[in-house]
């Protein structure tokens, strides 16, 4: 499946990510698959409540949490840029679904970064 929404298709991801060069790409665009697989999923499942939305949300966290090993070996680190910039996208996503309700801080709640 693709993604329909057109907030998400014309969206930016990660964009303060993209333009430090701290953040390695390759492992920017992980982050950025994680984010749009998430887009799918809430597409394909559509969560009729906020709980719902934080069982997928929660997957997709667990699955950003477990790229820190490669970004620690790539001398890099998920700090401070890096959370907010994913933090916002998980904002932006339920938003963007019209989960205008979500609290930011549970979209990501399971993170360790």
């Amino acid at each position: 499946m693709t993604i329909q929404n057109t907030k998400i298709l014309n969206h930016h991801f990660l964009a303060d990510m993209y333009e430090d060069s701290y953040f390695p790409p390759h492992l920017v665009d992980q982050v950025k698959q994680i984010l749009l697989d998430l887009c799918v999923e809430i597409e394909t499942t559509k969560p009729k409540n906020l709980d719902e939305l934080y069982l997928l949300t929660h997957t997709a966290t667990e699955k950003i949490n477990d790229l820190q090993t490669a970004f620690d070996e790539a001398g890099s680190e998920i700090e401070t840029v890096a959370r907010d910039s994913i933090g916002m996208d998980f904002d932006f996503i339920a938003k963007a679904y019209d989960y205008h309700d979500a609290d930011g801080e549970k979209l990501i709640s399971p993170r360790d970064w």
